[in-house]
């Protein structure tokens, strides 16, 4: 890895980035299942559906990864009058970093892609979308709502998957109106017509598309340079960043030296999503005001740590922060997070195939009752998360002078331990909203509950989870721990 120490205090200002973006957004569907036979019927797996998610996709995840970053984001877009339009809606909504202005065109089924998952290997994928233009009505539509929002941020992403709405009158309308306000227009292509693009800063096509776009085979940093420059000849474009996977990057500018940028990654597991992360992290930056050069060098950072994880993942500031400083940790392996985050990682967790755990409690001064708790919750999942109360609860539950160990140090021992793989802060008496978010496969109580009173248990085994009740090692509790620390001599 590269010196890359100085951008870290660069990544700080990404939360004062204002974007526009505008592309093809889609609904990712996730189908996770068994496949215990093949079927009489043909020579293919029979997958038992166990559970569903779903989340945005396309120009959506470019979204997610731009607010994630800290970005705030003006969203354009189009769906259909159908009920993935309606859902697509409602995540869009849940983002408070986002300003939605999703258009409503029927006729026209919003794009659906599905992927059938079990054992953490994806069997099939299939895809519900048209790729056709939208009517003349709505790219007029489009190419106004743009117009007038541009002055409103410091950057603009044109997110192309092809699937019609950024349709040539709308890609030039928004470049015009762009260049015309000075503000970055940033260009995730599709296609292998670039002309359409006249005029944008910046391209980032990856290696397979620059060849298309181009017919230069890329194979060395020349190769990249001379498609780059075609690029740039040919197009009108300002810059290119071309993404070449184990190569890494070369930011080929109009005038100036090319810059070849090594991977960051340390394990690729899935390039899914990839390029979503380096056009929002490239978008932001240079809305930040971080100049190109350094802006492409934070969005190799980023992109090195998403292909890291599984599916279309996401990066968050930290995990920038402790590339950039070199900190010798597994990439976003920090197990302390927001319940948020915690749903990211378990998710990247069951893509892997992994079993998912879940149990709760103050943890006030760990003794070895809790340790056997911990120890017996592990050993029935491959991944464990401990929801911790906040000290605020503690000291409902428990009376004033609780909790001994602030909620920090707490959660610091717990996430010491090798039997727990993520820690939750929850301020709630119970656990029940952070059980809601993660959904976990296996809930572990305490052998002093009953099923029907552990809290949650009745969620978790309406989707086909299982609830746990682990034996209790005798004569250990942190209340009759801090009674003999008290009683007179």
């Amino acid at each position: 890895m590269t010196d890359l120490s100085h951008l870290a205090q660069l990544v700080e200002d990404l939360p004062n980035a204002r974007i526009l973006c505008l592309g093809d957004v889609m609904l990712d569907r996730f189908v996770y299942g068994s496949v215990t036979r093949i079927s009489p019927e043909a020579p293919i797996p029979v997958i038992r559906v166990e559970r569903e998610n779903a989340m945005l996709g396309g120009a959506g995840n470019v979204v997610r990864n731009a607010t994630a970053l800290g970005a705030s984001v003006w969203f354009l877009s189009l769906v259909g009058d159908d009920a993935p339009g309606r859902e697509v809606m409602e995540f869009v909504a849940r983002d408070k970093r986002v300003e939605p202005y999703i258009q409503i065109e029927r006729n026209r089924p919003t794009t659906i892609k599905t992927r059938f998952i079990a054992s953490g290997q994806q069997l099939l994928r299939s895809d519900n979308e048209t790729t056709t233009a939208p009517g003349t009505d709505a790219i007029a539509r489009l190419g106004d709502l743009a117009a007038q929002l541009i002055p409103e941020v410091a950057a603009v992403i044109l997110s192309d998957y092809g699937k019609g709405v950024l349709a040539p009158a709308v890609v030039s309308a928004t470049i015009a109106a762009a260049r015309k306000a000075k503000i970055p227009v940033i260009v995730d292509p599709k296609g292998t017509d670039y002309s359409i693009y006249r005029g944008a800063t910046i391209v980032t096509p990856n290696r397979a598309e620059a060849e298309a776009a181009t017919g230069i085979a890329v194979r060395s940093d020349d190769d990249a340079i001379s498609a780059a420059r075609k690029i740039i000849t040919d197009c009108g474009i300002e810059n290119v960043l071309l993404t070449r996977s184990q190569d890494g990057m070369t930011l080929v500018p109009q005038n100036g030296d090319a810059i070849h940028l090594p991977t960051e990654a340390r394990e690729v597991y899935d390039v899914s999503g990839a390029g979503d992360t380096v056009v929002a992290c490239l978008a932001a930056a240079i809305a930040a005001g971080i100049g190109l050069a350094d802006a492409a060098r934070i969005a190799n950072v980023a992109a090195g740590i998403v292909v890291g994880k599984i599916g279309t993942a996401i990066v968050y500031p930290d995990e920038l922060v402790s590339i950039l400083h070199h900190h010798d940790l597994m990439i976003g392996e920090a197990k302390l997070m927001p319940v948020d985050r915690m749903v990211d990682r378990v998710e990247r967790w069951r893509r892997k195939g992994y079993k998912v755990g879940f149990t709760n409690g103050c943890f006030d001064l760990l003794h070895p009752g809790h340790l056997s708790l911990l120890q017996q919750a592990r050993s029935n999942c491959d991944r464990l998360v401990v929801g911790l109360n906040s000290d605020a609860s503690v000291k409902r539950l428990k009376g004033e002078s609780r909790p001994v160990q602030s909620e920090a140090a707490r959660a610091a021992v717990l996430g010491s331990l090798e039997t727990v793989s993520g820690v939750v802060i929850f301020g709630d008496d119970t656990p029940l909203k952070v059980i809601e978010a993660l959904k976990p496969d296996i809930l572990v109580k305490g052998a002093d509950y009953t099923i029907d009173k552990v809290v949650g248990a009745d969620i978790v085994q309406a989707y086909g989870g299982k609830v746990v009740l682990a034996q209790l090692a005798d004569g250990f509790s942190t209340t009759s721990t801090i009674a003999r620390m008290h009683k007179k001599p």
